[in-house]
């Protein structure tokens, strides 16, 4: 297979991200290029500050170094600046007078550091705070002088401040706003952070406008437009980024404050992608490093052809790195008209916690001296559920476990590293599978703690809880079956990474213990290929020509023939032709089945088509893991109440389910009232009748243990039923095991989660888009197998 060109213009954490994913998703598909304007490898721009504090060493920013691109063969590039691009033939040319044609092109040129336009701004003595090489120039500057002014308060301005002070310098930060950190902090936290560093040795100088940079060919000094100045002999430019977009806009590419790009991180130019600071996306340009990474993922998924609902955008969350200050904020803390907030504020201690609200959803977070809360609350906003009152109180609270720790507390979903998406169980997990000891070795292993190192203290609290007595949650890693010792999830990805399309083709690549797989894995395999490639279809039970031809295949070699009566209804005609048919071609048997349809059993293959002719219905189709038609209540014994409804409810929801395959056979009820006439609440899914609309269930079990089923949702319209109905469905469909029931998948993954996905509307919407999609392609597949002979 003929190799794609794929080039990355930018070798900074966005760029290098996105690489990292299409290495793991698609790697063989690409030749791969990287140019990057610094001489360096790739490291982390983000820990610069840490390096000042003397906490970390330059070596320790590195994220992937000179083996990491030989070892996957990738070219790299450095010190080389990529200037034009020729959006038309598909070719770069570099500063070095390098020509270089590509397939694809991957823009992930940052940002610039926005140097104020003030006389002096280019004397000797300023700099800024973004590269390696600035900060080297801090540590020897901070050599031979001692009056350093920051100008900028915010998160990089304030840890660049701190670094210097650890450096022996005297410190000032000069700052626009009447608050540092305005906004990442409201009014009562920031002030509490300017203590905190004023008791460390910062000095502060607020609602100051730089009018100059004094000195000779030095920088000597700062003035400002109130006629005041202060001393510097270093002068830090930390008063914000811009979006390097000179590349593109020069290029011909559709920029705005950054380059425009969809959900799929595509700009206006054919085979080119934008990620990170330089992207522009719904009117957003991004500068943190989680929507960075995130971008990168969705970019290099769609890029490697992997399916993917696009980049949705982010929730912010900020932590400020400074030795002894604790800071966390996330999404939007401002207090409004429409939003009600929560506070703690222990002026004793230093603490003071915030919580906005809007309706009974949480929106904001503000801590500082205390951001144990900090993982708690920001997946509380992530997850835009509505916040009980027991929830509500217990916000702030450190901990009610016995060891005191919040890391006992907290969810196996429940994220500990914002930047890279690590879940407390994905770290247990990886602890408990490679043996992991430390801080270090799980961010080698999961990435957490890798970006801004912010949830480092939460690692290596998870790690001691992890080793202590306390500890008991243990987690059993599964193999699919004894054939392999990749697991479900592990099988499926290399499927779609290798571009398996058949069980053979599996069990050869991916090393099968037994060649011929056993009964586990085989129908397990024919499912997911069928969810991966719609076009593979398993028809050995099911021949299927179109919804007035079909039949199922009996173990005797005679087949059964359904007709279709939704909703559990029939007349007068329907029934002669059953009773014609089965006269005519003599079937020996026919049932009337608990799912309200009557079975035309025993048919001879050569008499398949008589029967279908003589018949001219709808014929239903539901022989193994597909949805199964729905039972409703239409006797009049149980109550007297209104079926009608529930009945063009039924009817509707079986014609929009009609080929849908599922991991497990799905049994479907619909109750016109609390009776529950169908034994909704004992079904996979069950709708019942209410006063308001319609109460749907899920995950019951009518089988040898019943289970009731859990309230799901409540749907004021049909429309709306049958929406969460479909949903569920297909989400179920993507991300349940092979014959894994509806009941086991939901105490897997969580009602509560099922819920936030399917309310969710952009989500729903892609959700409701692939299952259409998929209904659709099967019937024209299915329908174009040529007629049995």
């Amino acid at each position: 297979m003929t190799k794609q060109k794929l080039v990355v213009v930018g070798n900074g954490m966005s760029g290098a991200r996105c690489v990292e994913e299409i290495v793991k998703n698609g790697s063989e598909m690409f030749d791969i290029t990287v140019f990057g304007s610094e001489p360096h490898i790739t490291y982390n721009r983000i820990l610069l500050s840490t390096v000042l504090q003397g906490s970390m060493t330059f070596e320790d920013l590195t994220i992937n170094d000179h083996n990491w691109y030989a070892e996957h063969n990738i070219q790299l590039f450095a010190g080389e600046t990529v200037l034009n691009i020729d959006t038309l033939n598909q070719i770069i040319q570099t500063d070095k007078e390098r020509e270089l044609s590509y397939d694809k092109l991957i823009l992930a040129t940052g940002s610039v550091p926005f140097f104020l336009p003030v006389p002096g701004a280019d004397k000797e003595g300023v700099i800024a705070f973004r590269t390696i090489d600035d900060c080297r120039k801090m540590i020897e500057s901070s050599r031979q002088y001692k009056k350093a002014v920051v100008i900028g308060g915010g998160l990089l301005g304030l840890e660049a401040a701190r670094g210097l002070l650890n450096l022996g310098m005297e410190v000032s930060v000069v700052h626009i706003s009447e608050y540092l950190m305005e906004r990442q902090l409201d009014q009562t936290a920031s002030i509490l952070l300017q203590k905190e560093l004023e008791r460390q040795g910062m000095h502060f100088l607020l609602k100051k406008v730089t009018q100059e940079i004094i000195g000779n060919s030095r920088a000597k000094g700062v003035r400002f437009q109130d006629g005041t100045e202060t001393e510097a002999d270093l002068v830090i430019m930390a008063a914000g980024i811009r979006p390097n977009i000179k590349l593109a806009k020069d290029s011909g590419i559709l920029t705005n404050r950054a380059i425009t790009v969809n959900d799929y991180l595509e700009t206006s130019a054919a085979n080119i992608y934008a990620v990170g600071e330089c992207a522009e996306h719904r009117g957003i340009v991004y500068g943190l490093v989680k929507p960075l990474y995130e971008q990168g993922a969705i970019a290099a998924k769609h890029i490697c052809g992997i399916k993917t609902q696009g980049y949705q955008g982010s929730v912010l969350s900020t932590q400020l790195k400074i030795s002894g200050v604790d800071v966390f904020s996330a999404g939007h803390f401002d207090d409004q008209d429409s939003t009600k907030s929560i506070t703690s504020f222990d002026e004793l201690d230093g603490c003071y916690k915030k919580a906005v609200f809007q309706d009974r959803k949480l929106v904001g977070a503000v801590l500082f001296g205390d951001t144990r809360a900090g993982a708690k609350l920001f997946d509380l906003i992530l997850k835009q559920k509505d916040i009980s009152t027991e929830e509500k109180n217990s916000l702030f609270q450190t901990s009610t476990h016995s060891g005191g720790s919040l890391i006992a507390e907290m969810a196996w979903s429940d994220l500990i590293c914002n930047c890279n998406g690590v879940t407390k169980g994905g770290i247990i997990e990886a602890v408990q599978k490679n043996g992991l000891t430390t801080v270090e070795q799980v961010k080698t292993c999961t990435k957490a703690s890798s970006s801004c190192g912010g949830c480092k203290p939460a690692v290596n609290e998870l790690l001691l809880y992890v080793n202590s007595d306390e500890f008991d949650e243990v987690i059993e890693i599964k193999s699919m079956c004894s054939c392999t010792d990749l697991t479900e999830d592990e099988v499926v990805h290399e499927m779609q990474l290798q571009n398996l399309s058949s069980n053979q083709e599996i069990m050869t690549a991916l090393g099968w213990k037994n060649s011929d797989g056993c009964p586990t894995c085989k129908p397990a395999l024919t499912y997911y290929l069928g969810m991966i490639y719609p076009e593979y279809e398993n028809s050995q039970k099911l021949i299927f020509i179109n919804e007035k031809m079909n039949a199922v295949r009996q173990s005797d070699d005679l087949y059964t023939v359904i007709p279709q009566m939704y909703g559990g209804m029939t007349n007068a005609e329907e029934l002669r032709k059953i009773a014609d048919a089965a006269d005519k071609y003599n079937i020996p048997k026919v049932a009337v089945t608990s799912e309200q349809r009557i079975h035309l059993m025993g048919v001879k293959k050569e008499d398949l088509k008589g029967v279908w002719s003589d018949l001219n219905m709808p014929l239903s189709s539901k022989a193994g893991s597909y949805v199964q038609n729905i039972k409703t209540c239409t006797g009049e014994h149980i109550c007297s109440c209104d079926k009608q409804q529930s009945l063009i409810l039924a009817v509707a929801l079986e014609k929009k389910l009609n080929l849908i395959s599922a991991p497990y056979r799905v049994k479907i009820g619909v109750s016109a009232c609390m009776h529950n006439g169908a034994g909704s609440t004992t079904k996979d899914i069950g709708i019942m009748g209410i006063d308001r609309g319609w109460e749907i269930y899920a995950g019951g079990s009518s089988g040898r243990n019943v289970r009731a089923g859990e309230l799901l949702a409540v749907a004021s319209t049909d429309e709306e039923a049958i929406k969460l109905t479909c949903g569920f469905i297909q989400y179920y469909r993507e991300t349940a095991n092979y014959s894994e029931r509806t009941w086991q998948w939901i105490e897997r993954v969580g009602l509560l989660h099922i819920r936030e996905v399917l309310f969710n509307e952009e989500l729903l919407l892609q959700l409701l888009h692939y299952f259409e999609s998929d209904a659709s392609h099967r019937k024209n597949l299915m329908e174009k197998q040529p007629l049995i002979t």
